[in-house]
């Protein structure tokens, strides 16, 4: 039975890749549209699943650990003071804070001024945070931000600006009327910090860090109205959060929108939601490339079906079973389906190489991507190959043969 069984589904087999072969071009066309259709499925999945690791780990890396704090403050109290922050210090599993103070100034050095600066105030614990920002040079320390240093870092820009072709080093430069060394060059990533590369975006003049505490009493700022909470385990960010809540609202008498909290893991969270979303929308409109494809199939074989009524007709009235015919002709179904799913795979992974190439991101090759578009393609064989394998396999022998 075994042997009979095995026989019969190499002989189907056969024929079908004979049938199939007889009528290349029109096979090529059909198995065209699946090949589109795949491609699609499969670039759009790699791609996106490289595009969605690549932002996953700058926004991990930005906000693994962080609570960034917005406080606008009331009518009465405009920001946090000094001793808020160190109420919010001394919270449980609370590392560090970084507070953040922003100003746009124009900048002289000896021999140049650049408009449009954006200048930057933050502490020590902003560079313990970001241990890759700083390119060359030193950071800035607590000695700086307590004795309110005159000392400033510079991006690329901004050195390219003020001091194109020397090392900025050690030379001065005039932010407002008053004199800062610099003491260090931000890297030309300058921060995973995607906030601050945001802000800096704003600005064509570049941007210079200074400690918090010189530039609060260089711009008169008294209060601070952003700052950002470093949690000593992420285990413990709901805690802090809550505890950190608590605190805003004693300081702020408990009013409605007096600060806001963001919870950047939260937001890795979100953008992963989000880009999974996009992920699924894309692939359903892949997937009308192979509903069409598909469609092409049921269209040949029905044609196919309606060409060989007269084979049909004389292997029935020499024995043929119903379910032989119609095994033959959904195996062409699938062949045909799963060869261009296959095509399909290579096309697509080759295009998502060379797209990864192309926009710096990095290339896995995915098994779940590649499971899709095969079975899809398969699926698509049998469901689209079934209805006129079925027609095949119920037509009448003498109605077949009365062509003969």
């Amino acid at each position: 039975m075994i042997k009979k069984t095995l026989s019969l589904w190499k002989e189907s087999l056969r024929m079908s890749l004979a049938n199939i072969w007889s009528s290349k071009m029109r096979s090529f066309l059909t198995v065209l549209g699946i090949v589109i259709g795949v491609t699609a499925i499969i670039a759009l999945v790699t791609i996106m699943q490289s595009a969605t690791s690549k932002v996953t780990q700058q926004f991990t890396a930005m906000g693994t650990g962080r609570l960034v704090v917005n406080a606008s403050g009331t009518a009465l109290k405009t920001g946090l003071t000094l001793d808020d922050l160190e109420t919010i210090k001394s919270i449980q599993n609370v590392e560090g804070v970084s507070p953040s103070v922003s100003t746009t100034a124009t900048v002289k050095s000896d021999n140049d001024w650049v408009k449009d600066v954006t200048i930057d105030g933050y502490n020590e614990m902003y560079f313990k945070r970001n241990a890759k920002l700083v390119d060359r040079g030193r950071e800035l320390s607590s000695l700086d931000v307590d004795s309110k240093n005159r000392v400033a870092l510079i991006d690329v820009t901004a050195q390219k600006q003020l001091f194109y072709g020397k090392d900025p080093i050690g030379q001065k430069v005039y932010i407002r009327g008053n004199e800062f060394m610099v003491i260090g060059v931000l890297s030309e990533a300058d921060s995973s910090d995607v906030l601050a590369q945001a802000q800096d975006s704003t600005t064509d003049g570049g941007r210079i860090i200074v400690p918090y505490s010189t530039l609060m009493t260089l711009t008169g700022v008294r209060n601070i109205s952003s700052l950002s909470v470093y949690v000593t385990d992420t285990a413990y960010t709901k805690q802090v959060e809550a505890d950190l809540e608590s605190v805003l609202k004693a300081a702020f008498n408990y009013k409605d929108n007096s600060y806001r909290i963001i919870n950047m893991e939260s937001l890795v969270s979100t953008m992963d939601t989000m880009l999974s979303m996009m992920t699924m929308l894309l692939v359903g409109i892949a997937s009308i490339a192979l509903l069409v494809g598909g469609i092409g199939i049921m269209n040949m074989m029905l044609v196919t079906v309606s060409e060989r009524t007269t084979e049909i007709g004389l292997r029935k009235a020499l024995g043929a079973e119903p379910g032989q015919i119609q095994l033959q002709f959904l195996i062409e179904s699938i062949i045909l389906s799963i060869s261009g799913g296959i095509i399909g795979v290579i096309f697509g992974l080759t295009l998502s190489y060379i797209f990864s190439i192309i926009a710096s991101l990095g290339f896995a090759i995915s098994g779940s991507a590649i499971a899709l578009g095969v079975g899809f393609s398969a699926a698509v064989g049998i469901v689209f190959g079934w209805a006129p394998a079925r027609k095949a396999s119920t037509l009448n022998p003498i109605d077949a043969l009365r062509s003969v």
